[in-house]
């Protein structure tokens, strides 16, 4: 007999979302060139972005073995350090490093993020791999197998961002971090397709993130960490898993219990396009200067005015910001500013240190900056607004503009031109413009940080794309260590 008061305890099958994944990540080849360069182009940037941070005491107080002074046998590395741990703290370490300045690459869709976040997954597992094969005579992986692993790392967080906004239910991208890494990760240690599933389960059934330390009036350090948080909570789900970890195969849809109900109001994931390479090869770089990516070209804008408007502060009547509506959501801000994070998440602030200054480098958000009087000044002056072509042409997938303008108005009827600039130079449509900009971040940050042999020679493994490809892992690592 059946009755209306007792629920069917049959097991579904797996959410066909967690299964579409899965084959992705254990069947796709990825054979796009774009992609794979694009990745080793990734991996300089984000190796900059580490090497940058730990020129941060607020960074560098977080690296090293959770308990003082323990070493890990064949542990990976953490690059620009002399530790050697576990992967899941080397995830932790590595992710958080390469977001700590708000200088990697970024994904702008119905969700945001940045999914070079998941290196610190991709990198520390596959150090702790690569050095246990050989401890064992196996082979260890190659730097061409971590840059396949990338291209579907981002692509899975960013096909999962297109259609699909966390923010807007409270929750926080790096959600899609956690669920990325974890795919791939569970790859790495050589699971199986529903191994991969049961992985995957795990990371959606988490506690996830909430957005409030990314916004006034709680925004603080914990948005530069939370990136390598939820990567190394991906490697420590994989990896219990392989070790027989069961999983939960309607954990997205469950009635009642599952994501869906609980944290997405009931609706399910759109989806705008299968798993392939666009996502990688669509990725958008930070390379000129640390400022969130919404505020990209409003920087640029600004130092295009700085020389028309930097001895003329005291003549101002108004700075009028023309932008995108995703920008006006997460980065316009008002009022005070408490810590560097709060800074480089403010629209306002961001443009005035342009115009002030003519840079933008992450030491303009510390406080020795932020007390300049003319900083607050010019904030007060400004005036943010939408134009919606701007908002249009982001979501448009044949475009992802993030569009920004500023206007200058004087108090004697004068004014600057409009400067408009609508893709950043970190763009796809400026890659040609963009990657030797990208590269001298790379040589900059390598040089500023290792002894000028070892600099330059990882430098040029790193442009050499055959030869990077072949070399394993472990000895990639090895020459990071300083």
């Amino acid at each position: 007999m059946s009755s209306n008061n007792v629920e069917s305890n049959i097991r579904p099958d797996a959410d066909k979302e967690l299964v579409d994944i899965a084959d992705y990540v254990c069947d796709y080849e990825v054979d796009s060139e774009e992609a794979l360069d694009t990745a080793r182009n990734n991996l300089m940037d984000s190796l900059a972005c580490m090497l940058m941070a730990q020129e941060y005491p607020e960074a560098a107080k977080h690296l090293g073995p959770i308990v003082p002074g323990t070493v890990v046998p064949n542990g990976a590395r953490v690059p620009g350090t002399h530790f050697q741990l576990d992967p899941v703290k080397a995830a932790w370490d590595i992710g958080a490093l390469v977001r700590w300045l708000d200088f990697n690459d970024t994904w702008l869709a119905a969700e945001w993020g940045h999914p070079s976040d998941n290196w610190g997954a991709v990198l520390g597992l596959g150090d702790y791999l690569s050095r246990k094969a050989v401890s064992e005579g196996k082979a260890p992986m190659t730097m061409e197998m971590l840059l396949h692993f990338m291209v579907k790392a981002h692509e899975v967080q960013g096909v999962l961002a297109l259609e699909n906004s966390y923010n807007r239910v409270g929750l926080d991208h790096v959600v899609l971090v956690k669920v990325a890494s974890a795919a791939v990760a569970a790859v790495m240690l050589g699971l199986d397709k529903d191994q991969v599933i049961d992985t995957l389960s795990h990371a959606w059934v988490d506690g996830q993130s909430l957005r409030t330390y990314r916004h006034t009036p709680n925004t603080g350090s914990r948005k530069s960490w939370a990136a390598g948080d939820a990567s190394s909570r991906a490697v420590r789900l994989a990896m219990m898993v392989a070790r027989g970890e069961m999983g939960m195969p309607s954990v997205l849809t469950a009635p009642q219990w599952g994501f869906y109900d609980v944290l997405f109001n009931g609706e399910k994931f759109k989806f705008q396009r299968p798993y392939g390479s666009y996502v990688m090869e669509q990725v958008l770089f930070k390379i000129s200067f640390p400022a969130e990516f919404h505020a990209q070209t409003a920087v640029e804008c600004a130092l295009k005015l700085h020389s028309e408007v930097a001895e003329r502060i005291d003549e101002i009547e108004r700075i009028e910001l023309t932008t995108q509506e995703s920008a006006i959501r997460i980065i316009s801000k008002e009022g005070p500013l408490h810590n560097p994070a709060d800074r480089d998440h403010c629209l306002q602030y961001m443009v005035a240190i342009g115009l002030l200054f003519g840079e933008l480098t992450a030491d303009y958000y510390e406080n020795e900056v932020a007390q300049n009087p003319q900083i607050d000044q010019l904030r007060e002056l400004m005036k943010v607004q939408e134009d919606v072509r701007y908002s249009e042409e982001y979501h448009d997938p044949e475009k992802r503009s993030i569009a920004n303008a500023i206007q200058v108005f004087f108090k004697d009827g004068s004014s600057t031109e409009k400067v408009e600039v609508e893709y950043p130079i970190g763009h796809r449509r400026r890659r040609s413009e963009g990657i030797p900009v990208l590269e001298k971040k790379f040589y900059d940050a390598l040089h500023k940080r290792f002894p000028h042999r070892q600099a330059q020679g990882i430098y040029d493994l790193c442009l050499d794309s055959e030869r990077l490809n072949a070399t394993s892992v472990n000895e990639f690592m090895d020459l990071l260590v300083i």
